[in-house]
């Protein structure tokens, strides 16, 4: 699995923040790692100057097989903002997976014959 970080000219942190950005992403969907080719982060500041909810960050992953899955969350920091969108990605993907397997774990009419 891929990690790709981008930010805007408003966050501050560069190659650091990628890396460490890259590390938590690996850890927390590892168990996906099988179903996902890549997963791209978009860091932005909305509101640079002013205070509050104002670090975005938006999840896009690439599951193999299915369409894309996006989440974002804000967050007075990256890292808040980071960890909250994880966590909307983690349910994202159980429910995106869940629904191509039914309870017993076999296909089902929407995997069919698809190699998934």
């Amino acid at each position: 699995m891929q990690v790709q970080v981008h930010t805007d000219d408003k966050i501050h942190g560069g190659e650091s923040l990628a890396q460490w950005a890259q590390s938590e992403l690996q850890d927390r969907l590892a168990r996906f790692r099988e179903h996902l080719t890549r997963v791209e982060v978009f860091f932005t500041d909305e509101n640079s100057t002013k205070g509050g909810l104002d670090k975005r960050c938006r999840l896009e992953a690439r599951v193999a097989g299915r369409p894309p899955v996006a989440v974002t969350a804000e967050a007075e920091k990256v890292a808040e903002a980071l960890t909250k969108a994880a966590d909307k990605l983690i349910h994202a993907l159980d429910s995106d997976l869940g629904r191509a397997k039914d309870h017993h774990g076999h296909d089902t009419i929407r995997t069919q014959g698809t190699g998934e």
